[in-house]
C-alpha cells in the first residue's frame, strides 16, 4: 500500500505547501531562521520530564495547542527507575527522526512514493568515561550505525540516493558530526 493521497499529497507530506515553503524562504531568507526551545524537570534520582512547545520561526512567535511531554531516566542497572529512556536513547531517536522525515520530504518532492520506511540506530558507549574512571574514554558515543530499509517506487539506487539526501540535509546528523558550541549558565535559589 502507498502512502500517495492525493496529487499535491506524496507519503502524508503536502508537496504543494513543501515547495511554497522552499519558494517564501528564498524570497525571503530571513525567515529560515527558527529557535528551537526545551524546558526540563527533574522528578526524582535519574528521572527527569521534558516539555517542548513554543519556538520562533517564520519571522514569528509561535505556540503549540498543546505541550509535548517526554521522561528521560536511567535502567536499574544504572541506579535509575526505568521511567523513561535515556538521555543518550533520546539522541538516537533524534537522529533516526530527522533522517525519517528528511527522507520522507525528500521522497515526496522527487516523486517517489514510499510504501514502508524503518530504520535501526546502535550507539556505543563506554561507561568508564561517564563514571570518570578513565579520563582517556569519551563520555559520549564512541560509534552511531544506522540502518535504513526503504521499499518504494524507485529503484534500490534511487531509494538509496533519499537516504544519502537526507543525511546531507539532517540537523541533527549534523550536530552531531560537526558539534556545536554549547553554553551553560547556571541560577542558583
Amino acid at each position: 500500500m502507498t502512502a500517495t493521497e492525493t496529487a499535491s499529497r506524496r507519503n502524508g507530506v503536502d508537496t504543494a505547501t513543501l515547495f511554497a515553503t522552499l519558494d517564501a524562504v528564498k524570497a525571503q531568507p530571513e525567515i529560515a531562521r527558527f529557535q528551537f526551545r526545551a524546558t526540563n524537570r527533574w522528578i526524582s534520582g535519574t528521572h527527569n520530564r521534558g516539555t517542548i512547545n513554543s519556538f520562533y520561526g517564520a519571522g514569528q512567535e509561535n505556540t503549540r495547542p498543546a505541550d509535548f511531554t517526554f521522561d528521560a531516566d536511567h535502567p536499574p542497572v544504572l541506579v535509575g527507575g526505568d521511567n523513561g529512556p535515556t538521555p543518550a536513547e533520546h539522541l538516537l531517536h533524534a537522529l533516526a527522526a530527522c533522517l525519517t522525515s528528511g527522507l520522507a520530504n525528500i521522497a515526496a518532492a522527487r516523486g517517489i512514493d514510499l510504501e514502508e520506511v524503518t530504520s535501526t540506530v546502535e550507539g556505543d558507549i563506554n561507561l568508564l568515561g561517564i563514571l570518570g574512571l578513565d579520563p582517556e574514554v569519551r563520555n559520549g558515543y564512541e560509534a552511531i550505525r544506522v540502518t535504513f530499509h526503504v521499499k518504494g517506487d524507485a529503484e534500490a539506487e534511487r531509494l538509496k540516493a533519499l537516504v544519502e539526501q537526507s543525511r546531507n540535509r539532517s540537523a541533527v546528523y549534523d550536530v552531531i558530526t560537526h558539534g556545536v558550541p554549547v553554553s551553560i549558565d547556571v541560577a542558583t535559589a
